[in-house]
């Protein structure tokens, strides 16, 4: 019989199913649900049992994990109708690593806090190779306590795990992060393009790049996706353009004014208007193309 606490895994995607493949690899008992049956059917037959609703997930289980699209996806599953809020018991964890608006983050932290158990927002960066690899850097806003009782869960997801502070607190972290990557995204898809424009080998310029002060792991990975022109989504350039929507909303919350959020923010959504919601964030690359050089 099991010493491990039971977790609840609600949302399967992209990003999900490998994170609740590596806790069922780490020897947790799972109950899992998603919206697509056949994706819980797979992990069913790997070892985790099916839950019929949220609310159903969250009475099963010691601690519930969700990791979903957006904020309105996360208060539906927590909060609506046989949500999780409905079945989780007093005492458990809930734990959100979805990219939402902190002020959700705190919204259904109060909600589940009414229940008598514990939340943490705990987003994560490293796409879909992290999340398979399960060296997914995972930014925490909650409790100390909580935080503590489920770090041993996080290690089986992630490597760089960090208690950021408050609830809220790892959402806004998400978003800096969210930030950093969709401003370099576009400096990168920037940078080869002005290298191919001007008639200089886009590849040779990366691989030089690589190796002084403008390496990133951006430059190294994304880079070599525009070079391929292989834009198959590890994450998806709409749930970029949802981040930049958070990051813009979170900084004008705040009072600040950030030049380079709203940039890129413009970019994604260009791509997204242009009918690129679909492929990879590093698509933004596909954006640029040269002009005609203006007549002297």
């Amino acid at each position: 019989m099991s010493t491990k606490p039971t977790i609840g895994f609600i949302g399967l995607g992209i990003m999900g199913k490998p994170m609740a493949r590596n806790l069922l690899k780490a020897g947790y008992p799972l109950v899992v649900h998603t919206r697509k049956r056949a994706t819980v059917d797979e992990l069913v037959a790997e070892g985790a049992k099916a839950g019929s609703s949220p609310r159903d997930v969250a009475a099963q289980s010691d601690v519930v994990i969700t990791m979903l699209p957006d904020s309105p996806d996360v208060e539906e599953v927590v909060l609506g109708k046989d949500g999780v809020a409905e079945g989780i018991k007093p005492g458990a964890i809930y734990v959100d690593m979805s990219t939402i608006a902190p002020a959700s983050a705190r919204r259904v932290a109060e909600t589940v806090g009414e229940k008598g158990a514990q939340a943490l927002d705990a987003p994560v960066s490293g796409g879909e190779k992290g999340a398979i690899e399960a060296t997914l850097s995972i930014m925490a806003g909650g409790p100390q306590g909580a935080f503590d009782a489920v770090e041993p869960i996080f290690k089986a997801m992630g490597k760089n795990i960090v208690l950021v502070g408050p609830s809220g607190a790892g959402q806004i972290a998400k978003a800096a992060n969210q930030l950093v990557v969709g401003v370099t995204i576009e400096a990168v898809a920037e940078a080869l393009a002005l290298a191919e424009a001007a008639g200089v080998d886009p590849a040779k310029v990366r691989s030089v790049l690589l190796g002084g002060f403008a390496q990133s792991r951006i430059l190294d990975l994304h880079g070599q996706r525009m070079l391929e022109g292989n834009f198959q989504p590890g994450f998806k350039s709409r749930l970029h353009q949802k981040d930049m929507r958070i990051v813009d909303q979170t900084a004008r919350e705040s009072g600040l004014d950030a030049p380079a959020a709203k940039l890129a923010l413009d970019r994604f959504t260009a791509l997204v208007e242009g009918g690129g919601g679909e492929r990879d964030h590093s698509a933004l690359r596909t954006l640029l193309k040269a002009k005609e050089p203006a007549t002297r």
